[in-house]
């Protein structure tokens, strides 16, 4: 059975709510969280884990965030990027080497680079999968918390890749912090569908070059999982975003 066909099948059995965004004429103390959109994931041939042909759905996603923080930032609300940063000799398993420090895998993609000249943009550098754990500081404090707090956020749309990786696991954390009363003030996390992607490797490929077939990931069903399972936790799922 192709992956397509399984992606179909499990779209039919359980269909995914998205709604309309439009923070045109309410925006309802939002802030952006884009997570991981460097180089070493977004950029073609940029390393390991990145894409090594160009991507739509990747594309579409750097597209639409750039668009998307252009008018957060025009409009006065806070940014706040991750950016998945290693030390040299310490990976990530069960990933091979990837977002190392100095290599520029670990930097914001082209399009999305003016954002560190940004007073409104809060960077935030993480080792870790999940960046909400990545965000916990040597004092104890929490980047994320911090940030909700002191930009006074009672929402946040949350764009990046991978979406069934690094995206779920930040805002199935992200769901868990604030019914557990860590994030006061936040309401609702809202996940963009187009502002989120995820890496391509079809069975076929993985075969051809002799890859367990654990390691699949057909990149349209792995999306809907992830957008799956982030919505049946709580978050909001949206198909357009206008700010």
């Amino acid at each position: 059975m192709s992956a397509d066909t399984i992606h179909q099948q499990i779209a039919e059995a359980i269909p995914l709510s998205k709604t309309e965004l439009d923070l045109r004429t309410n925006r309802q103390g939002f802030g952006l969280i884009i997570v991981d959109e460097v180089n070493g994931f977004a950029t073609v041939g940029a390393g390991n884990l990145a894409p090594q042909t160009p991507n739509e759905q990747v594309s579409v996603m750097v597209s639409e965030t750039n668009r998307l923080a252009h008018s957060f930032i025009e409009q006065g609300m806070p940014v706040l990027a991750f950016l998945d940063t290693h030390e040299s000799g310490k990976p990530e398993p069960p990933y091979p080497p990837h977002c190392e420090r100095g290599t520029g895998e670990e930097e914001l993609v082209p399009e999305l680079k003016w954002i560190e000249k940004e007073p409104l943009a809060t960077l935030v550098r993480k080792d870790c999968i999940n960046g909400f754990i990545g965000s916990f500081q040597p004092d104890g404090s929490n980047s994320i918390i911090d940030w909700v707090k002191e930009n006074r956020v009672k929402n946040v749309l949350v764009v990046g890749i991978c979406t069934d990786i690094c995206v779920m696991d930040f805002v199935l954390t992200m769901l868990s912090a604030r019914n557990h009363g860590m994030l006061q003030g936040l309401n609702e996390v809202v996940v963009y569908d187009k502002g989120c992607s995820t890496y391509d490797l079809p069975g076929d490929v993985v075969k051809e070059i002799g890859l367990p077939p654990s390691t699949s990931h057909p990149q349209d069903l792995t999306h809907y999982m992830g957008l799956y399972f982030m919505a049946s936790r709580g978050a909001q799922l949206v198909n357009s975003a206008k700010v």
